[in-house]
């Protein structure tokens, strides 16, 4: 078992999961990362060090996910911080979107989320633990993009989830938030980096002028996970450059 409180983070092979296993790291968290990509999630682990432990897992797949959580308990203890960070966009129009596609998108960002969450509160509060649940939204979840219905849709939902986890498990003194960023330098901002038009247009929409750092959410993450936050539940923080204060999409 670990003296140190666990810190789980989905989607944490790469990108912004990865960071947010860096800064709750040294915030002193034994830190298991769980992702899809198993040779991904074992390299992560080995890079990160100190103990960290990689796990894949689909976080669409209800009974998977039960089983990780189950497995993480016996062999380290119980889950302290959990960061549901896994999420997939899969665009398309709209007039032909494939249901198929919304379902997967719901299914892992927003219905994993809510079986991650449920899950690991049921641990928190049996083991008296007063926990931190950060769920990571966008500004996807206020501002819309026809492109992508299924993406904006979850994280809409998560929006709203993060609401009623907050007050659900505030009796238990256990913290529900969300982190939505805006335009982040990371793989899935590769092809907009990769087109000048499209990068010029993303940050002309960004008032700050520049896209963010996965650290730059991996910090809001840790506050937020961390005692410093220790009034803050039900809120979504957006780390958006000023995005949404600018309020258009085009």
């Amino acid at each position: 078992m670990s003296d140190k409180p666990i810190a789980l983070v989905t989607g944490g092979a790469q990108g912004i999961g990865y960071a947010c296993a860096e800064a709750l790291a040294a915030d002193g968290h034994k830190i298991v990362l769980v992702d899809i990509n198993a040779e991904g999630v074992a390299e992560a682990a080995e890079k990160l060090g100190a103990g960290t432990v990689g796990m894949p897992c689909d976080m669409g797949d209800a009974d998977a996910v039960l089983v990780m959580f189950d497995r993480i308990e016996a062999d380290h203890g119980p889950v302290s911080v959990l960061v549901n960070n896994a999420g997939i966009a899969a665009p398309g129009d709209f007039l032909s979107y494939d249901l198929d596609d919304f379902d997967t998108v719901l299914g892992l960002n927003l219905r994993g989320v809510f079986v991650a969450t449920q899950r690991a509160a049921r641990s928190m509060v049996e083991n008296k633990i007063e926990g931190a649940i950060v769920n990571m939204s966008s500004i996807n979840a206020q501002l819309a993009i026809p492109a992508i219905p299924a993406y904006c849709a979850s994280k809409g939902g998560v929006m709203q989830l993060t609401k009623v986890a907050a007050l659900a498990l505030a009796p238990h003194n256990i913290r529900v938030n969300a982190v939505g960023p805006g335009s982040i330098d990371t793989a899935m901002m590769a092809s907009v980096n990769a087109n000048p038009d499209a990068f010029k247009t993303a940050m002309s929409r960004t008032p700050l002028g520049r896209p963010g750092t996965a650290r730059e959410i991996g910090d809001v993450v840790a506050f937020l996970a961390s005692p410093k936050a220790s009034y803050i539940t039900g809120e979504t923080i957006y780390v958006d450059g000023g995005r949404l204060g600018l309020n258009y999409t085009m």
